[in-house]
């Protein structure tokens, strides 16, 4: 997402531009339209404001204002209710409270592998490999029912199961010929402007 110099930001985000967590959040940016400067960082070496706005030192961070938030489903729902058009939350309560469970178990079951798919340790990365293809695949009922995952409308679901499926390619993981519904459900939600807007430099060599 590039900085927009000719008109007045209201947010600026701290993002490391191969972050799952910060492409979460840069892709709600897009799907909101919102004016925002992005910073993207090294995570070797953070700038010192960082640490200032983020006890935790980690991105994203999210400044509105005095206001600074950390953790990608805080922030999520948080530029859901700062701004409401188009709504990414379900209205009703319970299809709010399954949304919220279901972006919980992605990323306990799908994020949880991420640091082991990178850390160097081949072995450990094979294994965290097999565990997160199983993983994707065992949800192939739930991409086969709808447009998107667990509703026909874009949701803030998405914007977490979409960085893990765009990176795919680039942890070795090939899905196979039964994954079809998988597979079109990633081209529908990588074919949005909004996502396609989301991409970093880094992020768009991930998937060739």
């Amino acid at each position: 997402m590039a900085l927009v110099a000719n008109r007045r930001s209201v947010l600026t985000l701290f993002s490391d531009p191969s972050c799952p967590y910060s492409h979460q959040t840069r892709i709600v940016l897009a799907e909101k339209d919102v004016t925002v400067d992005v910073v993207q960082i090294d995570p070797e070496n953070k700038p010192e404001d960082l640490s200032d706005l983020n006890p935790y030192n980690s991105v994203p961070t999210l400044v509105d204002r005095d206001l600074s938030l950390y953790d990608a489903r805080v922030i999520a729902e948080y530029l859901d209710e700062r701004f409401p058009h188009p709504p990414l939350m379900p209205v009703d309560p319970v299809s709010r409270a399954r949304a919220r469970l279901a972006m919980y178990h992605i990323d306990r079951d799908w994020y949880g592998l991420v640091p082991e798919l990178r850390a160097g340790n081949e072995k450990k990365a094979a294994a965290a490999r097999k565990v997160l293809r199983e993983r994707v695949l065992s949800s192939l009922e739930i991409f086969e029912a709808l447009p998107y995952f667990l509703s026909e409308e874009f949701s803030l679901v998405d914007c977490c199961v979409a960085p893990i499926l765009w990176r795919l390619p680039s942890f070795g993981i090939k899905l196979p010929t039964q994954a079809r519904a998988i597979k079109q459900y990633a081209y529908r939600v990588f074919d949005r402007p909004a996502f396609r807007e989301s991409l970093s430099e880094a992020e768009i060599e991930m998937h060739p």
